[in-house]
């Protein structure tokens, strides 16, 4: 397994956030991104989880609610990738898969546009 620090792998998130289109992230509301060791039990091999109410769902009844969640998990993405330049790359699209989720974009489009 490769190894990296969480303040290390914490940075290449940050990183891939800042690189989302600024007319993106403006549009992004109420939403928290974290970073986690491993993800659930049930799912080892989960990346990353979108936890929350799509921006496509919201109505009036959205308020006063606490952010949605975004986990990017390090454990399973550090298994998978053989070098850092690997691990930059799949946390990206990661992030990008789990913002998608946050504006209504669902699986199957996110894999028809490479970010499965």
């Amino acid at each position: 397994m490769l190894e990296m620090t969480r303040e290390e792998f914490e940075e290449l998130v940050a990183e891939a956030l800042d690189r989302i289109p600024p007319e993106l992230t403006r549009l992004m509301d109420n939403v928290a991104v974290f970073v986690e060791d491993e993800p659930p039990a049930d799912d080892p091999e989960l990346l990353g989880l979108y936890e929350g109410t799509p921006l496509t769902e919201r109505g009036e009844w959205y308020a006063g609610v606490l952010p949605d969640r975004i986990t990017v998990y390090r454990g399973p993405t550090l298994r998978m990738c053989e070098t850092r330049e690997d691990v930059v790359a799949e946390t990206e699209v990661t992030v990008v898969h789990e913002i998608a989720h946050h504006f209504g974009i669902d699986d199957e489009r996110l894999h028809a546009l490479g970010y499965g």
